[in-house]
C-alpha cells in the first residue's frame, strides 16, 4: 500500500460525501459532527429505535459507540447493525471503556454476537478486553496489556474474525493475515474529549468508499494522525483548545501534498 492510497481515498470522500451515521456518546456527538463535516463526509446522529434501522439501511456507514450506555441505546444499536448487515452497509464499533465495568463489557460482547463488525476500532485495554486480556482500563484510558499495539491487532483480529484497528503511540491495524502499523499522530490529541471516538467515525467515512477495511483504517488512521501533527506545528503550542480547532481546520484543509509529506506507515509481517 503506498500513500497514493490515502490520497485516493480523501478525495473519494470528498466527492461523494458519504453519510454516516453515528450512535454515539453525549459527551462526543457535536465534535464527531463537525469532524466529520470537516473531513468532507455527511454525518447523522440518529438514535431513536424507531427509526436507526431505516437510517442505518440509507447510510454509506454505521459507526456504533458504547460510551454513554444505557438500555435504549443499546436496542437502538442492534437493530441498526442488524439493518446495516442486511443491507451490505458497513459497521465500525468503538467498545468505549470496555473492560471498566462490567455492564460495559458484557454490552460490547453481546453487541459483537448480534453484529457482524466490518471493523472495531479502540484502544489497547479495549480491544484486550473484548478478547479476554484482563487490561485494567480507568474510565476510558487505555490499561495495560503486556502486548504493542501491533501483536495485539493481530491477536484481536484472529480472535474476532474481523479488522481491528487498536490505536495508541503507535497505531497498528490488522485482519488476522496483514498487519500495518501507522506512526503518526500527537499527544495533543489525548488532552481533547473524543478524539478516539471522532477517528472511528472518520474510518466509518474511509470504509465507505473503500471495500477493503485494511486499506480504509489505515487511510484513515495516516490522515488523522497527519492533521494532528499539522495542527500542532500551526499553533506553536501545548493548549487543547487553540488545538482542537486547528486541528478541525486541518482535517478540512489536507491533501494530497500534506499526505505526501506526513503520512507513514509500514506493512509487517503478521
Amino acid at each position: 500500500m503506498e500513500k497514493e492510497k490515502p490520497i485516493e481515498l480523501l478525495e473519494k470522500i470528498r466527492e461523494a460525501n458519504p453519510l454516516i451515521h453515528n450512535i454515539t456518546n453525549i459527551v462526543v456527538a457535536n465534535f464527531t459532527a463537525n469532524g466529520l463535516l470537516a473531513l468532507g463526509a455527511s454525518p447523522v446522529m440518529a438514535d431513536a429505535v424507531e427509526e436507526v434501522a431505516d437510517m442505518a439501511k440509507a447510510a454509506n456507514a454505521v459507526v456504533l459507540n458504547i460510551g454513554t450506555l444505557n438500555e435504549k441505546a443499546v436496542e437502538a444499536m442492534i437493530l441498526a447493525g442488524k439493518s446495516a448487515n442486511e443491507n451490505g452497509v458497513p459497521v465500525v464499533l468503538d467498545p468505549v471503556a470496555a473492560g471498566s465495568t462490567r455492564y460495559r463489557t458484557e454490552t460490547a460482547k453481546k453487541l459483537l454476537k448480534e453484529i457482524r463488525f466490518t471493523s472495531i476500532r479502540g484502544n489497547a485495554g479495549e480491544i484486550a478486553n473484548l478478547i479476554g486480556i484482563d487490561a485494567k482500563v480507568k474510565g476510558v484510558d487505555a490499561g495495560d496489556t503486556g502486548l504493542d499495539t501491533g501483536e495485539l491487532a493481530l491477536k484481536a483480529a484472529k480472535t474476532l474474525h474481523t479488522t481491528i484497528v487498536v490505536s495508541g503511540k503507535t497505531d497498528a491495524v490488522s485482519n488476522g493475515t496483514n498487519l500495518y502499523l501507522v506512526h503518526n499522530g500527537h499527544p495533543l490529541l489525548t488532552k481533547v474529549t473524543g478524539t478516539g471516538c471522532l477517528l472511528s467515525a472518520v474510518c466509518g467515512a474511509f470504509l465507505a468508499v473503500e471495500k477493503d477495511p485494511v486499506q480504509a483504517s489505515v487511510s484513515a488512521l495516516a490522515i488523522y494522525g497527519a492533521a494532528a501533527e499539522i495542527a500542532r506545528e500551526k499553533t506553536g503550542g501545548d493548549l487543547p483548545g487553540s488545538f482542537q480547532m486547528a486541528f478541525l481546520d486541518q482535517l478540512a484543509e489536507i491533501g494530497a501534498e500534506e499526505i505526501q509529506k506526513y503520512a507513514s506507515f509500514e506493512k509487517k509481517e503478521g
